[in-house]
Formats: structure tokens, C-alpha cells, sequence
């Protein structure tokens, strides 16, 4: 038992490092926000607009809620719309069932991207989800923890 407080202990001092970098401390550990006059920002919203489009049966540009990096991952939230700026009409794409069943929770989209030299990929995303189904991607995928804190 005591030496598993210590081993906490030690765990939360690493934690601690990492959520607030010290100075000197390497970029990668530090989330970012990508902002809009930021190039990373075209790059992984041009990665994730093929994925979306294709799942929604259609071309879509996004409304930004929420997009950032630490080093190689990327996390996006966003909300997809048509070209033309009106909504998605959800009855028309494969997520209707979904939709009448009360089991698509709007239309935003959650998206985890990882960096490959010098290209963005979509490791994984859900639309409309009905819980926080992003908390699963660290273990899953293995991205930072941090780049998810403080979502909605």
C-alpha cells in the first residue's frame, strides 16, 4: 500500500510535467490550439474533409468548435456542413436510422488525426455521438491524454 502511494505520487509529478510543461520543456508535450491564420489548421481540416464527406454521402466544409494539436496528434471538433453553408440533412445519410432512433446526438463530429511526416490521417472519428466516445482514443490509439482535457 505504501509503496503504491509512492508510485501515485511519482505518476502525478509525470502528469503534472506534462499538462503544465515546464520551461525548457520539449513542444510536443504542449497542446495548442490551431488557430485560424495557423497552416496546420488547412492541413488537418483538408485530412478530415474526405473522411466526413464520404460518411455523410456528400461534400462538406466544417465550422470549427474546436481544433488542436501536441506534437503528432491532432484533435478536432467540428461541425460539417454543406458547401453551400446549410445544414446537413441527416435524414439522407447513412446515420438516418440512427437518427430516428434517437441515437444521433447532433451533428457535430469528434475526429482524432495523427501526423506521418509530413501528412495528416484520420485515425479515428464519430458523428453525432450520444456519449463522450473520445475518452476511449488514448488507450485505444495511443494520443495524449491532455489533447482531450477541457473538451465539450
Amino acid at each position: 500500500m505504501r509503496m503504491m502511494g509512492k508510485m501515485a505520487a511519482a505518476a502525478s509529478i509525470v502528469i503534472g510535467s506534462v499538462a503544465t510543461p515546464s520551461v525548457g520543456a520539449a513542444p510536443a508535450t504542449v497542446v495548442r490550439n490551431i488557430g485560424v491564420g495557423d497552416p496546420q489548421r488547412r492541413a488537418v481540416l483538408d485530412a478530415l474533409r474526405p473522411q466526413i464527406a464520404r460518411d455523410l454521402g456528400q461534400p462538406v466544409q466544417f465550422v470549427v468548435r474546436a481544433l488542436r494539436v501536441q506534437g503528432d496528434w491532432a484533435f478536432a471538433h467540428v461541425v460539417p456542413q454543406t458547401t453551400a453553408g446549410d445544414a446537413i440533412d441527416f435524414t439522407r445519410t447513412r446515420h438516418a436510422e440512427r437518427l430516428r432512433a434517437g441515437m444521433l446526438d447532433g451533428a457535430d463530429v469528434y475526429a482524432l488525426l495523427q501526423r506521418t511526416g509530413s501528412a495528416w490521417r484520420v485515425r479515428d472519428f464519430v458523428v453525432g455521438p450520444t456519449d463522450v466516445a473520445y475518452l476511449a482514443w488514448p488507450d485505444a490509439h495511443g494520443a495524449p491524454p491532455a489533447l482531450f482535457e477541457g473538451t465539450d
